[in-house]
């Protein structure tokens, strides 16, 4: 028992460990700025499913990229990027792109297997895409990671309002004049970006509970428009840099902790947020079967 609880905490020697990865507390904290504000874009559109398929995309050209000893960050942006594309042209209406999704999710995990069944370097590679890695980002990666940090933050502080107004009524939106269906593209292209950086810290199998989680967390204690993105924010920085804080100390991949703290997180949130609405602090959703409590009227921006 004592030597199973040191695989999972042992913090000998962790001040020493602790400056191994510093570039992937950097890297986790950009992870969760990013990962904070478009969850709840993908949470308010219904996009969980979609960002799964994305991220079996991603780790296929990270897969590929580390095979032929090319640049795994690119790797995994490229994949990302045809994922979003291949989505937005197969299937606008939800249930076009849950087909779509279902069908290419499969492959692009199939490729990547493959690809890392040819490579015959170090096994840790292997599986880091998988399941995460704590002491993998180095300089070059970090450096890439910023650029696609800033890239998203720029296209979403551009997109905010409108994309907003479009994911939570996007009929009224249109009808306004909103581009609703010139911004689905557009995110997708961005949610692309995203699931690439986090395929990065997290592997391509858990990436929901850094851009799902987290929003959906947020929702369930405050409809907000400005203190969901707020708390999405704060719960995705927490969970995955203290994942790695915790990690550090333990020889398992980096993703239990990370997603044992986001999902401790939204258990509170949700404890709290049942609580609320008990007591009738918190009104209910105003759309019949919505899947968070999130007044619609709260967070539609006006013209």
């Amino acid at each position: 028992m004592n030597d199973l609880w040191s695989r999972v905490f042992d913090f000998q020697n962790y001040g020493a460990l602790l400056a191994l990865v510093h570039n992937s507390l950097l890297a986790g904290a950009l992870l969760g700025l990013v990962g904070g504000l478009i969850g709840v874009f993908v949470v308010l559109r219904d996009l969980s499913f979609a960002v799964h398929g994305i991220s079996e995309l991603s780790f296929a050209g990270a897969a590929l990229a580390l095979l032929l000893g090319a640049n795994v960050v690119v790797g995994s942006v490229v994949g990302s990027l045809l994922a979003a594309l291949i989505f937005g042209v197969l299937g606008v209406r939800a249930r076009e792109r849950s087909s779509a999704i279902g069908v290419v999710m499969p492959f692009g995990l199939g490729l990547g297997v493959l690809f890392l069944s040819l490579y015959t370097g170090r096994a840790a590679n292997k599986f880091g895409y998988l399941l995460g890695q704590i002491v993998a980002v180095d300089d070059p990666q970090l450096r890439w990671l910023s650029v696609i940090s800033a890239v998203v933050l720029v296209a979403l502080a551009v997109l905010w309002r409108p994309l907003l107004f479009a994911s939570v009524d996007p009929e009224i939106a249109a009808a306004r004049g909103v581009p609703v269906r010139a911004l689905s593209p557009l995110f997708m292209v961005v949610l692309g970006l995203a699931v690439a950086m986090s395929v990065q810290i997290v592997g391509a199998l858990l990436v929901l509970a850094l851009l799902v989680t987290p929003a959906a967390a947020a929702m369930r204690v405050t409809a907000s428009a400005l203190w969901v993105p707020v708390l999405s924010v704060v719960f995705a920085v927490t969970a995955v840099v203290g994942g790695i804080l915790l990690g550090v100390g333990g020889s398992l991949p980096i993703s239990p902790y990370v997603t044992t703290i986001s999902f401790l997180i939204y258990l509170g949130c949700r404890l709290v947020g049942a609580a609320r609405d008990r007591r009738g602090w918190v009104r209910r959703p105003a759309r019949a079967g919505a899947a968070e409590p999130a007044a619609a009227p709260a967070t539609t921006p006006s013209a």
